[in-house]
């Protein structure tokens, strides 16, 4: 997965935020018990079953702690793992790697978990056309790494942020005064701000299906708290110039109905809100 120059500054802030918040003015315990002018191994060990993900931000990690760290990789991003298993094994001074524990076993846990879940609920429907996407319901600070863990788990990902969509919902609807008025007012603003951006609304019943398909102007529709059976009505309603995406009320018992139902994207928040983080640990050779 490649990065804007926007998100690897995002990714460089949270490692920072994220030492200044561990580390603090210093590793008092670390510094008072380990020798400071030795060479040290650890391993990355694998105590659980899934999908990895993180090691690219644990190199980052380890960089911004001591450049002079390198590492020994043995599985990469993406791979099946088991209990057992070692990922990479890291050499340095004994203090960087102590230093350096805590902040790459939390982010890859976590990334790990989202990679392992997306992956699960994907080879549910793989013999389907729909497309797992996620959504904005990510960790503060860790978006950019949690929809990383999702693709590596072979989910897609939807929009970044409020910036790179135009993504019209139930509440500028309503504000708006309806969703023509929605709708053409994206269009003054895109065209006066010159932006060059996809537009999604949502749709919150069969009238709005028929309302947004007859306007136009929209690249994809998404059916908010259909029911499967009440997207397979509205789907021979929508030409296939527009998108067709399904939210709201799915989980891991529904997907594959809603998958079944035809519909091109299928978004669940609880690819990064519901996870089980994996268990890893880094222990010394």
């Amino acid at each position: 997965m490649t990065f804007t120059k926007q998100q690897e500054k995002l990714i460089e802030a949270l490692i920072l935020l994220g030492l200044a918040e561990d580390v603090g003015p210093g590793d008092y315990t670390t510094l008072a018990t380990v020798p400071a002018d030795v060479t040290q191994k650890a391993r990355l060990l694998v105590k659980d079953t899934g999908i990895l993900c993180g090691i690219d931000i644990a190199r980052r990690i380890m960089k911004a702690i001591d450049p002079q760290m390198t590492m020994d990789q043995r599985m990469n991003d993406g791979d099946v793992i088991q209990k057992g298993d070692v990922a990479f094994y890291i050499e340095g001074k004994p203090g960087s790697i102590l230093t350096a524990e805590r902040l790459l076993l939390n982010c890859m846990q976590r990334m790990s978990g989202i990679a392992s879940y997306t992956r699960k609920l994907v080879d549910l429907i793989s013999d389907t056309p729909a497309t797992l996407i996620d959504t904005r319901k990510t960790s503060p600070g860790m978006r950019v790494m949690e929809k990383w863990a999702v693709f590596t788990g072979g989910g897609g990902n939807h929009r970044m942020g409020l910036y790179d969509m135009m993504m019209i919902k139930d509440n500028h609807i309503d504000f708006a005064g309806g969703i023509i008025q929605a709708i053409d007012r994206v269009h003054v603003f895109t065209k006066e701000n010159n932006l060059d951006l996809k537009v999604e609304i949502e749709a919150r019943s069969m009238e709005d299906v028929k309302t947004i398909v007859a306007h136009g102007g929209v690249n994809r529709i998404m059916l908010d708290n259909f029911s499967p059976q009440q997207i397979t009505e509205a789907l021979p309603l929508i030409p296939p110039s527009f998108e067709t995406e399904a939210s709201g009320g799915i989980n891991e018992s529904n997907l594959r109905a809603y998958a079944l139902t035809g519909v091109q994207f299928i978004s669940m928040g609880a690819l990064t809100h519901q996870v089980r983080s994996l268990d890893l640990s880094l222990k010394a050779c």
